[in-house]
């Protein structure tokens, strides 16, 4: 009888925040293997507020980031961590300084960061449980919002049909920095790509939609509606800043970014006339677990 459980790590270094997910991939002889999260430890690092305002990452995040990276190192030593990935995404990609401050990480703490592109991300992304979410008898857009930027793929007969990443994020957002052609470029291509389709479902993740998620305590499984997300955009708007963190118990990094987040899910639901949206929890740190553990078992 043959049983192994293997532990892997990815970091996911977005605009907004920086994750460490630990996960364990369990597998037993002719079974298919279980994928299960040991820890998730999120540092709200703001790095886009630095970089698509002055194109650099500031010092005072670059001290941050070797902190947390540090942290990370000791973490995956006590958790015993088999292999890791570390993955850039939008604000240090477009960085001047970017390789740069991964070449400093590197030699601080010995973690190795990779910078990656719009559609890697996505391809990434597509490798989680998205599979056993989707009905090959349905069409969906999937939909993954970040502080950078926002992929977009459709998927239709269980197979992907088309997929872009557009500079369009919340901390962008924040800064005012989405142009109105940029706006219309995404619309666009989205009413594009649906048009074929009489019925399309989106699916939806990034910390802002599962936080809503978690908030309208709807059943595993269910989704929310383009109604309740919209009186949900509503009531948010109708707080303050500090409202928001008072009243709906939002972290502080949470409680600006959730208002165009909302606005990106609205607009693609919208454009591809979707009613529902599902929320299966996945995200780019889940991808990158199963892209190390795939490359593992070629």
């Amino acid at each position: 009888m043959s049983f192994k459980i293997h532990k892997y790590a990815a970091i996911d270094i977005g605009s907004n925040a920086i994750r460490l997910l630990v996960a364990s991939v369990k597998l037993f002889e002719n079974e298919p293997p279980v994928f299960k999260k040991t820890s998730l430890v999120r540092v709200p690092i703001r790095l886009g507020q630095d970089v698509f305002t002055t194109q650099n990452i500031g010092q005072v995040n670059i001290d941050r980031m070797l902190q947390s990276m540090q942290s990370y190192s000791l973490l995956m030593d006590v958790h015993k961590v088999e292999k890791y990935k570390a993955y850039a995404t939008s604000a240090m990609r477009e960085a001047q300084n970017g390789k740069e401050v991964a070449q400093l990480i590197r030699k601080k703490t010995g973690i190795e960061i990779e910078i990656i592109d719009g559609s890697h991300e996505a391809a990434i992304i597509a490798m989680t449980n998205l599979h056993s979410i989707i009905d090959d008898r349905k069409v969906y857009l999937y939909v993954d919002v970040g502080g950078g930027s926002t992929e977009f793929t459709l998927f239709a007969n269980g197979v992907e049909q088309a997929s872009r990443s557009f500079k369009i994020g919340t901390v962008r957002l924040l800064n005012d920095m989405v142009s109105k052609k940029l706006w219309s470029g995404a619309e666009n291509w989205i009413k594009e790509i649906s048009a074929p389709f009489t019925k399309i479902e989106l699916i939806g993740s990034g910390g802002n939609i599962n936080n809503i998620y978690k908030s309208s305590e709807k059943s595993s499984g269910k989704p929310l509606s383009y109604l309740y997300l919209s009186s949900y955009y509503e009531k948010l708007q109708s707080y303050t800043y500090e409202e928001r963190i008072y009243h709906l118990n939002l972290n502080q990094d949470r409680a600006d970014v959730i208002i165009p987040a909302c606005r990106i899910y609205l607009s693609a639901m919208k454009w591809s006339r979707a009613k529902n949206i599902y929320v299966p929890k996945i995200g780019l740190a889940d991808g990158i677990i199963k892209s190390i553990f795939n490359a593992d078992h070629r």
